[in-house]
């Protein structure tokens, strides 16, 4: 038999198509017909893998999460969760930042997304095995988020540009502004780290010895006797 013209369809093949059609032309780019004419198929033929839009977005978000690294909430305790917090928060912002039109989506939460909900587990879990309350460790994860989330959104630096009489005039604290661009990731990446440090200590200056977790009920009695005057027969 002849090999096909175009090579078989799979759900990874479409969804590598899918996400870099939205990185270089963004979501609104992303239809059945405009992926079905990248990918050389008839449209339908796509409904095999995916029955709707939707289904496709969540396996590309899916993928991009995926690629975040959480080995560091593998082993944690009491002593260093700042640690895995801040490899974790750097690792998520690089994958964000290498698909930046994709931030809206995931913004949204994980819903069913097996990669998305993975890294919820490890990191709620992670926090609460190093010794913080469940309410605050979901209010950490979250405050991470916000912070990730945002600082891959867009570029501070690139927001300027590269013309000095713009500001000069009008703005003299600007003056200096036409030369961010130049230096976008630089100053973007300081901006992050800056901002990654000062959450952190924060967190330990407000809370410098989150608890350990409680034993649960059936953890073994004290052997050590009691304290205080025996009490009189």
């Amino acid at each position: 038999m002849a090999r096909p013209r175009n090579p078989l369809l799979s759900r990874e093949r479409i969804v590598a198509a899918a996400l870099e059609l939205v990185d270089t032309e963004g979501l609104t780019a992303l239809s059945t017909r405009r992926l079905a004419a990248v990918l050389g198929v008839s449209g339908p033929s796509l409904y095999n893998h995916f029955a709707t839009k939707e289904q496709l977005m969540d396996a590309v978000v899916d993928e991009v999460v995926g690629e975040v690294d959480l080995s560091m909430w593998e082993s944690v305790d009491t002593d260093g969760w700042a640690g895995p917090v801040t490899a974790w928060a750097r690792s998520y912002r690089a994958a964000l930042v290498a698909h930046p039109n994709l931030v809206p989506v995931l913004a949204q939460g994980p819903g069913r997304r097996a990669n998305s909900l993975r890294l919820a587990d490890a990191v709620f879990g992670g926090l609460v095995d190093a010794g913080w309350a469940r309410g605050d460790a979901t209010r950490i994860g979250a405050l991470m988020r916000y912070f990730v989330y945002g600082s891959a959104l867009g570029s501070f630096a690139g927001g300027f540009v590269d013309d000095q009489e713009i500001y000069a005039a009008e703005y003299p604290h600007l003056g200096q502004a036409h030369l961010l661009a130049e230096h976008r990731r630089s100053v973007d990446e300081g901006a992050f780290e800056t901002g990654l440090t000062a959450l952190v200590e924060g967190l330990s200056r407000q809370y410098p010895h989150p608890r350990r977790p409680t034993p649960g009920p059936s953890a073994a009695p004290s052997a050590a006797p009691p304290t205080g005057p025996r009490p009189r027969p």
